[in-house]
């Protein structure tokens, strides 16, 4: 049977896992080193304590709450690695899977309609085979709103996605592409897609 080529490669940076396990090793002596100091103070003989209990405790709380967020943020620093992809490694369009891109939204008024379909025109133009990407809005609150946008956004995509594929834009995101000054264009900067872009800009 023939070995497929990895898509991808990891590297791992021992300099940085020696650091890091340094760190989170004299940074843990540390923390408890912290937590047995706050402890003692509650086994103390009371005419001994000088300091009010409630102000103690509440410091103790916050000083774990935050160790705990410290210790669950050591799982990706633990053994930090670099990645290198090879896209040109990928096999052609009619060997790749279909995909499903599911677009969640429940309320118009803290999710703009207009931020939603920007999302899903953006999805809609993805590098991959047309006949292979289905996009999926899931609209719980069931709103007018969105689904007008929604019948607005495939009318504009309709042309959006074509203009995409055509001039090999890397912003797909409408709103960020005209809103950016910089050109964005893989193969174009001619008066054709001058004029191509300008036709998208009043569509």
């Amino acid at each position: 049977m023939e070995k497929s080529v990895p898509l991808h490669v990891y590297h791992v940076n021992k300099t940085s896992i020696i650091i890091s396990r340094a760190h989170a090793f004299l940074h843990s002596i540390a923390l408890l080193f912290l937590i047995h100091y706050r402890l003692s103070f509650f086994f103390q003989h009371p005419k001994n304590t000088t300091i009010p209990t409630l102000p103690w405790l509440l410091i103790f709380v916050s000083e774990l709450l935050l160790s705990l967020a410290w210790l669950f943020t050591q799982s990706y620093c633990w053994r930090p690695v670099t990645r290198t992809v090879f896209p040109e490694r990928l096999p052609a369009d009619d060997k790749l899977p279909a995909i499903d891109v599911f677009i969640c939204t429940a309320d118009p008024n803290k999710e703009p309609s207009v931020e939603v379909m920007n999302t899903v025109i953006s999805a809609m133009a993805l590098d991959y085979p047309p006949e292979k990407l289905h996009v999926y809005v899931s609209d719980d609150a069931g709103s007018d709103a969105t689904l007008r946008c929604t019948k607005e956004a495939w009318n504009f995509a309709r042309y959006w996605v074509p203009f995409c594929r055509k001039y090999d834009l890397v912003t797909a995101c409408p709103d960020v592409y005209f809103s950016s000054s910089e050109v964005d264009s893989g193969n174009f900067e001619g008066s054709e897609f001058k004029a191509a872009r300008t036709k998208m800009e009043v569509i």
